[in-house]
Parts: structure tokens; C-alpha cells; sequence
């Protein structure tokens, strides 16, 4: 029995020093999540929409639901008034023929056209196929369109290269509403699907209205209204317009679209060439 005991006083002896403090495992901390990224732009809803609401996010596509080409379409540019006094545009019925567009704006850098444009810093799909490209700037006065160019040096339908003579603004700063203006731009020695071009095109642009539009799969409660009448005037032929009603959000930017037939005279047409909505 001695012997045991010997042996038992020994085990203690050395789970003592085993567990002695320099072996002792503290009770852990509370894991703390890291903060969260914060976001580049968060909308504040303060009725109006400054430049730096209106970001452009280089290599981010941007999916939108799009009538087929040639396809017209009924569409609603009035809307309806809300039992609280809002304007609402109810664009979130299901169109099966829709089709979905990725569109995202890309440096200039490296475009075929990158030289004709000095100062400008990105380029935006004109079209839904992405066939025709325009080159902007965008400072806090305003979104600047310098000219357009079709993607492709040489596509099968002709080359398109139209500079103009000064930048045009398509957005002022602040976006809000009663805000409008009149931009021209000269082109000069330009191309136009691989044909001499020359001549002029008049911006009519007006902000006239805040509300909500229902979309497929978003609801934006502040969205401005941004009325685009568009002239164009080529020093030999005759000349056209065309009129687009688009709806801008804070950070967002452009969330819906309809493009009149050529030549609209109502500022409310119920028949649109083209219509987009964002989708997911």
C-alpha cells in the first residue's frame, strides 16, 4: 500500500505541474465580426442627384430587360398618382419576348478610336448590341458626351467615328426637377457607317418629374424623370429626331428607358422603338 500511495502522489505531482500556469489555456474572447466594407455610394433620398450619385463603374455589367429590335411596344411614360400624392410608373409586368442585355462601361484606353478622343476616360454602349459606343467624361458640373464610334474599326455595316467640336452635357448637375437645358454638338470631318459626315446634333434635355417605378424585380421610391429630345442635322439631307424618357436613380443610374419612334412629336408617346428596364 505504501507503494501506491507513493505512486499516487507522484501522478498528482505531475498533473499539478502539467496544469501549472504556464500551460493553462485562458477562456477564449467573443469572436468580433470584421466592420463591413462600406458601400462606394448609398442614396439619401434628398430629391436631387449630385455627381458623385451618378458614379460609372468601369468593368461592372449591368443587365437590362430589352424589346426585341424592330419590336414597338405600348408604353406608359404618365403614369398614375398614388393615394399619398406620388408619382407611380407601374413597369413591373412580365414581357415573355423581352431580352436580356449586359451592358458596362470600359476605359477608353485600348479602343480603336482611343486617339481621336483626348481627355475622354470611358466608353458606354449607344445601342443595345453594343454596336455603337460613346466616349465620356464626368466632372461635378456635369456627364459629358464627347462623340461616338462604332466598337469595331471596320464592322460590316461601315465604319462610325463623330467627334464633336466641344463636349455635350447629357446630365447636369444636380439632377433634379425643373432643371433643363440645351446642348449642341458639331461634328466635322467625321464617318458614319463608312460614309463622309458632317453636321450638327441638338440636345434637349429636361428633368420634370420624382417618383416610383416598379420594376420586375426593384422598386426605386425616388426616381427622376430626365426627358432627352434628340435633333439631328446633317449638313447635306434632312434632318431627324428622336425622342428618350429615362428614369435615373441615386448611385444606380439609369434604371428605365423608352426610345420613341423617329421624328415623335408627343413628349408622352404611348408606342416606343425600344424599352429597358434593369433587371437582376
Amino acid at each position: 500500500m505504501h507503494v501506491w500511495s507513493t505512486r499516487s502522489w507522484l501522478v498528482l505531482a505531475v498533473l499539478a505541474a502539467a496544469c501549472g500556469d504556464n500551460r493553462t489555456h485562458p477562456d477564449p474572447d467573443r469572436y468580433v465580426p470584421p466592420d463591413p466594407d462600406p458601400l462606394g455610394c448609398v442614396p439619401d433620398l434628398d430629391g436631387r442627384i449630385d455627381a458623385d450619385e451618378l458614379p460609372v463603374a468601369l468593368g461592372v455589367p449591368v443587365s437590362f430587360l430589352v424589346s426585341p429590335a424592330g419590336a414597338e411596344r405600348p408604353v406608359d411614360l404618365i403614369g398614375r398618382v398614388s393615394p399619398d400624392g406620388r408619382r407611380v410608373w407601374g413597369w413591373s409586368g412580365a414581357v415573355p419576348e423581352d431580352q436580356l442585355a449586359d451592358q458596362a462601361a470600359a476605359p477608353l484606353e485600348g479602343r480603336w478610336y482611343a486617339d481621336a478622343f483626348p481627355g475622354g476616360e470611358m466608353v458606354l454602349p449607344i445601342d443595345a448590341g453594343a454596336r455603337v459606343e460613346g466616349v465620356y467624361i464626368e466632372d461635378d458640373r456635369a456627364l459629358w458626351l464627347l462623340g461616338v464610334a462604332s466598337s469595331e474599326a471596320d464592322p460590316p455595316e461601315g465604319r462610325t467615328i463623330m467627334v464633336y467640336d466641344a463636349p455635350v452635357a447629357l446630365y447636369r448637375f444636380p439632377v433634379e426637377p425643373g432643371s433643363a437645358h440645351v446642348a449642341t454638338g458639331q461634328v466635322r470631318d467625321g464617318t458614319f457607317r463608312g460614309l463622309p459626315y458632317a453636321g450638327r446634333d441638338v440636345y434637349e434635355v429636361s428633368v420634370d418629374a420624382v417618383g416610383v417605378i416598379e420594376l420586375p424585380d426593384l422598386t426605386f421610391e425616388q426616381a427622376h424623370r430626365v426627358r432627352t429630345r434628340v435633333t439631328v442635322e446633317p449638313a447635306v439631307g434632312a434632318s431627324t429626331s428622336r425622342r428618350q424618357v429615362s428614369w435615373l436613380f441615386e448611385c444606380f443610374g439609369e434604371v428605365a428607358r423608352a426610345t420613341s419612334r423617329p421624328d415623335e412629336t408627343e413628349q408622352d408617346f404611348t408606342i416606343a422603338a425600344e424599352v429597358r428596364r434593369l433587371a437582376l
